[in-house]
């Protein structure tokens, strides 16, 4: 097999078992039907994000939401027939928010598809195996500590930092005779993410002022609410950086897919790449976190959904993911503000929600068809 062929891995061949397992094939189909999803997802987002715009305790028509923006970028389509009052609603109040979920959710997305591949487990994300909570960790203590080493990117810098640890930690721990299993590196997750909650919930508790304790504990549970332009532009790089780096490290991705035997045999050196690979997730994970707090799932849900549509091609796969992450979490954020109004539910309870039955549904699937093959 040559390095090019295995670098287009089977479409039905999951993260992790290539030509095992898969889910539903998309084969041909899956790359004829690339760029229709492509433009179908980049539709939808549009029409998400002029929902999320519009959508709220104060309703402005989809035409008005379009005529603020285009107003506000110099465009003199229309005359402006509005209030100050809506101006300031659409651009100062809901575009920051709606933008921060949209590239909160692409990164996510994206940052699971990845792990997924590194780790070779399906059930890899940054929520389950505890780099959310890593990065939680040093953002709190940031808070917490008043800790303004780094200036403006503090808070992103501890996330960044406490999330890298977080993940050699579970890795290291969840390797045992230079294997891993899905089990071992979820239990090894789910163990440290308790350690870290416990260590958090110790700094809120011993929070000197009480205020301090209410805004962090609300930012734990994962919210778009809060941010301000100002502040956008850090996660913004930090997706558009990720996933640029991540395109280009497509191939050796998809070596990972047909296992670390064969990536090394075809000229892959598999640890110093896992190595690179988890600092820039790491540092993506952090500034996410450090944004709109641990959100979970969204790595979970998106890149095995958009999977069944594309195929397993880490080409296809990742602008796919950012795509429809972005699309997840606009929609969960509007759902968010709005199901239980005027009360505001983090968004971070409802992807959980969501997640939870995933997840579970993922494990049981793993484990028929591992059932499947010990039968046959």
């Amino acid at each position: 097999m040559t390095a090019a062929a295995a670098a287009r891995p089977r479409e039905e061949s999951p993260p992790g078992r290539a030509g095992e397992d898969g889910p539903a094939p998309a084969g041909r189909a899956g790359r004829a039907r690339f760029p229709l999803v492509l433009a179908g997802l980049a539709a939808l987002l549009l029409l998400s994000l002029t929902a999320g715009l519009a959508i709220g305790s104060v309703h402005v028509p989809p035409g008005e939401v379009w005529g603020i923006v285009g107003h506000a970028l110099g465009a003199d389509w229309s005359e402006p027939a509005w209030s100050r009052a809506r101006e300031h609603i659409v651009l100062d109040v809901r575009a920051p928010r709606v933008l921060l979920g949209a590239v909160t959710g692409a990164g996510l997305a994206v940052v699971g598809t990845a792990l997924q591949a590194l780790v070779r487990n399906p059930l890899a994300e940054p929520y389950l195996l505890g780099v959310s909570s890593g990065a939680s960790l040093g953002a709190v203590a940031v808070i917490v500590f008043g800790f303004t080493l780094f200036g403006a990117v503090s808070l992103s810098a501890a996330a960044f930092a406490g999330a890298l640890v977080t993940l050699l930690l579970v890795y290291t721990t969840a390797r045992s005779g230079g294997r891993i299993t899905p089990l071992r590196l979820v239990l090894s997750g789910v163990a440290f993410a308790s350690v870290l909650t416990a260590l958090l919930d110790l700094l809120l508790l011993t929070a000197d002022r009480g205020n301090q304790a209410r805004t962090v504990l609300a930012w734990t549970l994962g919210g778009l609410g809060g941010v301000q332009w100002g502040t956008l532009w850090l996660p913004a790089a930090a997706l558009l950086l990720g996933t640029a780096v991540l395109l280009v490290q497509a191939r050796p991705l998809n070596l990972l897919l047909a296992g670390e035997e064969s990536a090394t045999t075809l000229g892959l050196d598999v640890a110093r790449f896992r190595a690179r690979m988890f600092i820039l997730l790491s540092l993506v994970t952090g500034v996410l976190v450090a944004a709109a707090g641990p959100i979970g799932f969204v790595g979970l849900i998106l890149p095995h959904t958009v999977r069944l549509f594309v195929g397993s091609d880490h080409r296809r796969v990742l602008p796919t993911a950012a795509l429809a992450g972005a699309v997840f979490l606009v929609w969960a954020d509007i759902a968010a503000r709005t199901v239980a109004a005027p009360m505001e539910i983090p968004v971070g309870v409802l992807t959980a929600l969501c997640g939870g039955p995933f997840f579970l549904w993922l494990m049981r699937r793993d484990a028929r068809r591992r059932g499947d093959r010990g039968a046959a």
